[in-house]
């Protein structure tokens, strides 16, 4: 089968069309006939050197969404799917196990059916970022009605903090540009202040007391505690834990740990269905415009995902 991926970390350039041997769906694994898989941070992040998993060897296939059919079922596969039905997956990446590829073999447990009504690139948007942004506010905690802050709100896991944290009824201070706050106002944020360096005092403008928690999607870390009320928490997705003044704590967070909750990933599809959470698409390329997507986005800006088709 084609996958793309590389043989070595450096810049989008080493990213290439890669032969590798089809996957055989074991135990408990559903095989997918890629038809979409999303470009991620975590991915650019992988290509570039960091984030490898311990004995991970080359070739390397990055990605963590996948949107296609079912091409198998392996043996002893407790599943409702069948060959042939449109699915969504979130690939936790290894070695030459990643999304960018043309079949890969998941666990039944991160797989669900597509949402109806929804193309394959639009299923591919929504597994992983949509599953980390739950986790966010699981973290969290956080009884209904409480306000939570969130950076990041025009991204792919910012705007899902938005749309989820709504949906658990929450109030919702998010941050956006000038050019995204009738975006990130679409999403359902009841305050939208300007994002940057004066956040933290805007949302202490708005609630005195601090939000009773934090999202925080752009990675502002220490500038960003201010916006926390005494002994609140906020979540961070760039490895930062620990406490800092006030009580305030930085908890870090890995969607791995959420990877095989069908449940969840089953309550992501009902809540599409219904418009309460929107897979965004920003651009459809082809696979072997990975190194185009990867500069895209780590030149910034992109709103929505980005999807290669296979």
């Amino acid at each position: 089968m084609k996958a793309i991926g590389y043989i070595r970390n450096g810049d989008p350039d080493v990213l290439e069309v890669l032969d590798l041997p089809e996957p055989v769906p074991g135990p408990g694994e559903i095989l997918l006939r890629v038809r979409a898989a999303a470009v991620n941070p975590t991915d650019t992040v992988r290509r570039a050197g960091g984030a490898r998993a311990q004995g991970d060897q080359p070739p390397f296939v990055p990605g963590m969404d996948a949107a296609g059919t079912v091409e198998a079922v392996g043996p002893e596969t407790d599943t409702d799917l069948a060959p042939g039905d449109a699915v969504m997956a979130i690939v936790v990446p290894g070695g030459a196990h990643g999304a960018y590829a043309e079949k890969v073999a998941v666990p039944a447990e991160s797989v669900v059916r597509i949402p109806a009504g929804a193309s394959f690139p639009e299923a591919a948007a929504l597994p992983m970022n949509g599953l980390t942004a739950r986790l966010a506010l699981d973290t969290l905690d956080l009884p209904a009605g409480s306000t939570i802050a969130v950076t990041g709100a025009a991204g792919a896991f910012g705007g899902h903090a938005v749309e989820l944290a709504k949906v658990d009824g929450h109030t919702v201070i998010a941050d956006a540009a000038e050019a995204d706050e009738e975006l990130v106002r679409s999403l359902g944020a009841d305050h939208v202040v300007r994002r940057g360096a004066g956040f933290a005092e805007a949302v202490r403008a708005l609630v005195p007391a601090g939000a009773d928690g934090v999202i925080d999607g752009a990675v502002q870390l220490d500038e960003i505690v201010p916006a926390a009320a005494d002994g609140a928490t906020v979540v961070t997705i760039r490895g930062d834990k620990g406490d800092r003044a006030r009580g305030v704590r930085f908890w870090s967070i890995v969607v791995g740990k959420y990877a095989r909750r069908r449940d969840l990933l089953e309550e992501l599809r009902r809540l599409a269905e219904a418009g309460r959470v929107r897979p965004r698409v920003a651009d459809v390329l082809p696979k072997e415009a990975a190194a185009v997507a990867h500069r895209r986005l780590e030149a910034g800006g992109v709103r929505g995902r980005l999807i290669l088709e296979f």
